[in-house]
């Protein structure tokens, strides 16, 4: 049975057909977060720690730290700054740090710079997934080489020289060739987790099918494991979480065993309660001036003021249970257990003892 260990200093997560569906938490990520990227320029790293934290809390079973920022202000002032390589390598030794110190969740460096990964490699704890490396020929000879002498597993993207193919064989035949050159390497195939590319389905209709026939591939003809920036399906749809949720548990039960994700529902900001409480006045609904924020979202239907789980970890709760990897639903039912309130205890059952 294909398994992929990824740990930490003190924890193990195991990627297998037979494991609960491994989440990637994606959230430490300055691309495309400009408040994020902007931090990190000014040395700022609370809200990476944050991130790490509420991720963590939420069921991420590994965390990817991506070191691709741009920092504008100091590029204006230093030429160095404009260039990735120099950026990069610092920021992921100082990423991968931080997150350790706060979590001891295990680790994805992320990152299209060789040097980067090896900084984060050097930094981090027990054996994290390297993220990544493709089929392009240069790549593979940067990259296969830190795989082997590190010993980690590594995300293998379905793409080459020629770019992403819509053809699914075409990816499938990438997959396959970057396997064979790891082996060449002395890199097991259980040390390779395969992301086919999901294409979003708003622009391709076939692209659910795709993937599923693909991961189920894979996972006959390969024995790989298999990964996927999960919220690619839903690029541009109204109501995504909806299509996610959806799409999580049916490529599961094709095969997928796990997925670079947000694992938080973000929390109702004050801007937002304030928008909506004044929609409802206009239209003569009044509430009272001190209700609690948390109870006003929650009798709305917003979500809650607090980073909680979001709906596709449920999704994927659902879809451990049903598959028998939540034995017993223990998993199912701690997760849906309504929280202790501070003071209370739980009932306590059976009898009595006398003193």
């Amino acid at each position: 049975m294909t398994r992929t260990i990824v740990e930490s200093k003190t924890k193990t997560t195991i990627i297998g057909f037979d494991q609960p569906f491994c989440v990637i938490g994606e959230r430490i990520n300055p691309t495309g977060r400009k408040i994020l990227a902007a931090e990190l320029e000014q040395g700022d790293f609370s809200r990476v720690e944050a991130d790490a934290i509420a991720q963590a809390a939420a069921g991420a079973n590994i965390l990817d730290v991506n070191s691709g920022a741009v920092f504008s202000n100091k590029m204006a002032e230093d030429p160095r700054y404009a260039d990735n390589n120099f950026v990069e390598p610092p920021l992921m030794k100082e990423l991968i740090e931080r997150v350790q110190a706060v979590v001891d969740t295990p680790l994805c460096i992320d990152s299209s710079v060789p040097g980067a990964l090896e900084n984060g490699l050097a930094a981090a704890e027990g054996r994290p997934l390297l993220n990544s490396v493709t089929g392009e020929e240069e790549r593979l000879e940067l990259v296969l080489p830190l795989v082997k002498k590190y010993n980690v597993p590594v995300v293998a993207i379905s793409n080459d020289d020629t770019g992403i193919s819509e053809d699914p064989d075409v990816r499938f035949a990438v997959a396959k060739k970057i396997v064979e050159r790891a082996a060449d390497f002395g890199i097991p195939a259980h040390d390779i987790v395969v992301d086919p590319l999901v294409m979003p389905i708003g622009a391709m209709s076939t692209a659910g099918l795709q993937v599923f026939t693909l991961v189920r591939r894979l996972r006959d003809e390969l024995g790989v494991n298999t990964t996927c920036g999960a919220s690619n399906i839903s690029f541009g749809l109204p109501n995504r979480h909806g299509v996610n949720n959806a799409f999580l548990p049916m490529a599961m039960a094709t095969g997928m065993t796990s997925a670079i994700m947000n694992p938080i529902a973000l929390p109702v900001g004050p801007k937002k309660i304030a928008e909506k409480k004044a929609e409802l006045a206009a239209a003569g609904i009044i509430f009272p001036e001190d209700i609690d924020d948390e109870v006003f979202v929650t009798l709305l239907g917003l979500g809650s003021t607090k980073a909680k789980a979001g709906s596709e970890m449920l999704a994927i709760r659902a879809a451990n249970f049903l598959t028998d990897n939540d034995p017993s639903g223990a998993d199912w039912i701690k997760f849906n257990r309504a929280p202790v309130k501070e003071g209370e205890g739980r009932a306590r059952t059976g009898r009595r003892r006398r003193g």
